[in-house]
Order: C-alpha cells, then sequence, then structure tokens
C-alpha cells in the first residue's frame, strides 16, 4: 500500500479514488478551459493561455471544439454515476471491478484524447482513439445493465418499507435498470449522428437552429440525444441521493413507479423528436411523473433531517416551535443542500423551461434570436451545474467533511451557486424587465452577481481538492485507510 503503487490503487480501484480522480479531471479541464471565455477574453487571459499551451483556435471549427468540450466533461460525470452505483446497489464486487475499470479506461482514453484532436491540432490517431474510448463507456454501461438486472432472485426485496412487487422485485433496482437501459439507448441516438460527420453530416450547436424551420433527421437525433442524457444524468443522481437518505416508506413506494414510468415516458419522448412534432408533449408528461418521484423523495428527506436534528438537540416539552424544525432541517447543509438544489433547480430550470413553452411564440420568438439563445444556453448550463452541486455535496459527505468545513463547505456551494444560477436566471429573461437601451445597469449587476456565486463554489472545490490532494502525501494519510476498507474480498474492488 505505500509508496506510488498504493496511491495509484487508491485513485484507480477504490470507489472514492475513482470519483476524486473524476472530479479532479473535471475540476482541471473547467479550470483551464474557462479562460477562453468571457471575462477572461476581455481581460487577455484567453490570448496568454492559448499561446502558452499552443492551441489551435480556427473560427470555422469552434462549434467541433465545443460539443467535444461538452463531451470531455459528461464522461467523467457519467463515470462518477456509474462508480456511486456499484458502490452503492447490491452486486457481486468482480462486476462492479469490471464495470469501473472499463468505464475508467473509456472516459479517460476519449476525454484526453478527444480534447487533444479538438484543441491542439488534427491528429486522426486521437480522433480514432476518442471513438474507442467512447465504446469502451458504451460497453462498461451494457455491463451495468447486466449488473443490475433486477430479476435475479438474490435482489429481491422483503422489506415492506421498500417498493416492490408482490414477487418481490425491487422497484428501485428496476428504476436503476431502466435508466441505465434508457442511456444505452439515447447513447446509441447520438453516436448514430456522430457516426456521419465527414459524410455531409457537419457538427452544430443546438441552440443555433432553434428556429430553423426544417431540420434533417441526424440533427434532430442530435437535439434528442443532448436533451434526454441531461435528462437521465439528473434521474441517476436523483436515485444515487435516495440511497444516500435511505429512502423507504410510503413516498418511496409511490415515487419508484413514478421514476420507472416517467424515465420511460420522457425518453421515449425525446427519441421521438426525430419522427414527430409533438415530442414535447411526451417529454412533458415524462417529465411531471419524474419531478413528482423527486418530490416524494425531498418529502421524505426533509421530514428525516427535522426529525434527526430535533433528537439532536434531545427531548422537549411541548411540540417543537417552527424555528426549532427550521434549524433541524438546515443543520447540514450537505444533506440539506442535495435536496434544496432539486427544488431550487424548479425555479431556474423547469418553471422557466416551461413558461417558455407556453409562452414561445407569443414572447420569445419576438424576441432577437440572439436573446432567446442566450437563454437556451444558460437553461442547459444551469441544469448541469446544478446536478453537478448535488454530487458534490454528496461525495464530501462520503470523504468524511465533517464540523466547520462541513457548514463552509456546503453552505459556499448551496449559496454561491444559488446566487450565480439566479443571477443568471434573471440575466437570460432580462428582455422581460427592461429594453435594450436600458439594460446596462440589469447586465453589469447579473454578470457580476454570477460571477461572485461561481468564483465562490469553485473556491470551494479548490480547497476541497486541495485538501485532499495534500492527504495523497501523507504516508499515512486517509486515502490509506479508505483503500484498506476497500481492499478486495473473494472478487475485486467496490
Amino acid at each position: 500500500m505505500r509508496g506510488l503503487a498504493g496511491r495509484l490503487r487508491y485513485l484507480l480501484l477504490s470507489t472514492r479514488g475513482l470519483v476524486l480522480l473524476a472530479i479532479g479531471f473535471v475540476a482541471l479541464v473547467t479550470v483551464v478551459w474557462s479562460t477562453l471565455s468571457g471575462p477572461m477574453v476581455e481581460w487577455g487571459v484567453k490570448d496568454f493561455v492559448v499561446r502558452v499551451l499552443g492551441m489551435r483556435l480556427v473560427e470555422a471549427e469552434r462549434e467541433g471544439r465545443i460539443i467535444t468540450l461538452y463531451h470531455a466533461i459528461a464522461f467523467p460525470v457519467v463515470a462518477v454515476l456509474v462508480y456511486l452505483m456499484t458502490d452503492s446497489l447490491p452486486m457481486r464486487p468482480q462486476q462492479a471491478a469490471t464495470i469501473n475499470g472499463t468505464i475508467t479506461a473509456g472516459y479517460l482514453t476519449a476525454s484526453v484524447s478527444g480534447m487533444i484532436f479538438a484543441y491542439f491540432g488534427r491528429n486522426w490517431v486521437l480522433h480514432g482513439l476518442f471513438v474507442a474510448g467512447q465504446a469502451l463507456i458504451f460497453y462498461a454501461g451494457v455491463l451495468l445493465a447486466l449488473a443490475l438486472w433486477p430479476w435475479q432472485p438474490c435482489y429481491r426485496v422483503t422489506d415492506p418499507a421498500r417498493a416492490r412487487t408482490r414477487g418481490g422485485v425491487d422497484l428501485e433496482r428496476v428504476a436503476f435498470f431502466t435508466m441505465t437501459v434508457a442511456t444505452l439507448g439515447s447513447a446509441a441516438l447520438g453516436a448514430v449522428a456522430g457516426s456521419h460527420f465527414g459524410n455531409g453530416f457537419k457538427s452544430f450547436l443546438a441552440e443555433d437552429l432553434v428556429r430553423e424551420p426544417v431540420k434533417t433527421f441526424l440533427q434532430k437525433a442530435v437535439i434528442g440525444h443532448l436533451h434526454i442524457m441531461l435528462t437521465l444524468i439528473a434521474i441517476a443522481t436523483a436515485l444515487l441521493i435516495g440511497r444516500w437518505f435511505g429512502f423507504r416508506g410510503v413516498f418511496h413506494r409511490i415515487a419508484m413507479p413514478l421514476m420507472i414510468l416517467g424515465t420511460v415516458v420522457v425518453t421515449l419522448g425525446a427519441w421521438s423528436v426525430v419522427i414527430t412534432p409533438h415530442a414535447h408533449a411526451i417529454i412533458y408528461v415524462g417529465s411531471v411523473l419524474v419531478m413528482l418521484a423527486a418530490l416524494m423523495l425531498v418529502i421524505f428527506g426533509w421530514s428525516k433531517l427535522v426529525q434527526e436534528g430535533l433528537a439532536r438537540v434531545g427531548p422537549r416539552a411541548g411540540r417543537p416551535r417552527p424555528g426549532q424544525r427550521l434549524w433541524a432541517l438546515i443543520h447540514d447543509p450537505l444533506r440539506f443542500g442535495a435536496l434544496w438544489q432539486m427544488v431550487y433547480m424548479n425555479f431556474t430550470v423547469s418553471g422557466v423551461g416551461i413558461f417558455m413553452a407556453i409562452k414561445l411564440d407569443e414572447i420569445f420568438r419576438v424576441w432577437p434570436h440572439r436573446e432567446e439563445r442566450i437563454l437556451l444556453t444558460g437553461h442547459w448550463h444551469i441544469l448541469s451545474a446544478l446536478i453537478a452541486t448535488i454530487l458534490l455535496l454528496y461525495f464530501a459527505d462520503m470523504m468524511g467533511v465533517r464540523g466547520v468545513a462541513r457548514q463552509v463547505y456546503g453552505w459556499t456551494i448551496v449559496l454561491g451557486s444559488n446566487l450565480a444560477f439566479g443571477a443568471v436566471t434573471v440575466f437570460g429573461l432580462k428582455r422581460l424587465f427592461v429594453s435594450e437601451y436600458e439594460q446596462q445597469r440589469l447586465v453589469a449587476a447579473t454578470l457580476l452577481l454570477a460571477d461572485i456565486g461561481l468564483a465562490a463554489v469553485l473556491v470551494a472545490l479548490a480547497a476541497f481538492l486541495i485538501w485532499r490532494l495534500q492527504d495523497l502525501f501523507r504516508r499515512r494519510g486517509m486515502w490509506a485507510g479508505e483503500l484498506e476498507a476497500q481492499e478486495p474480498g473473494e472478487g475485486g474492488y467496490r
């Protein structure tokens, strides 16, 4: 365990090490590539970074580079979800080890090769590795689906507090399995379009096509792919948060059928984008079912936090006052925050999206395209970033952040992200409040608040990663204990 070999085993074989490696990878990519956008462009930072790193940025290739960047970040995020699933769901250790090893090799190969290909020249061997890495990720997903097969007798449950069929099939496991299969199908939908690059199909950003009256089959496939993949990542995250909270009882029995049905409907709705103009109606039905399931989780989780918080201060005479209940609810910013981010998502993502759909022709299609483009881009960036913050809160608890550090880290992530994404939402909707000639003060204020909020989140994440990085240099750091706790049993690491 000592020395470099022990540290590599920790980072490449243990769940905590694998998640830490993936988060560190995403953080590194985010820090470096964020310098290519505003306000770094105006400050000259972009030119400095491009010159020092030797990047090759051709304007005509911008869409392709951005799509590669999105995928290079999405791959490790999907890997994190897989690691957490293989850790928290019952399965054979050898299955978990094989799945983890395959997706790690896949995301590292695809992300590194893709980023070098897109930003540092055109070595087509790297493009081939980019595709090969994605094939490994897909194969890991197939292995995960096989491992999750919920109808195996050994995974049946008898606990009446858990959602199950009369035969004892665990409906939560069915929900994970359904989400995994839906993800594989949705990835294949994007791969169909991707396979036609160089054969008359060109890369594009979806926000640039919203006002195109006619879209090709492959363009619609890409639009359906990007929407459903982010939705399925959100569903996987909600299911994992349920495992974290020990979700059970009547709300669990209501939520799991809704989550399963919602996942199926929203996925079919996204796929049907290629054949019907009414796909959004199907997607709305599926989304409502998934959101109701998430609401059940929030009610259960917050009730549990209140009960735990009141129990911590001991028995009291009479009913607890509202202030005591509120303190009990928010006393743990990591667990409260993970559920609060799901609620906040409705104010900055779901609510805005529904409002846009209702008023699309009356308001938003009347605006200049640039304004609608800003709102759409902010819409899915906020959704993906909120999911990331939920995973960061979950992982901090998993890594044993306690005491003052838990309070500071948790509240910084929650308040910083809420400030930033609230400001970005107001910025995107600004044309509802001010005209273009009177917008400057609002634009300046919202962008400043967004920068402050995002900076706070990044500082908190940096502090967390530095804390764990310095631990890796200690001979008997926490990493050693965590590795020992996951030493291979009969079948491998978990």
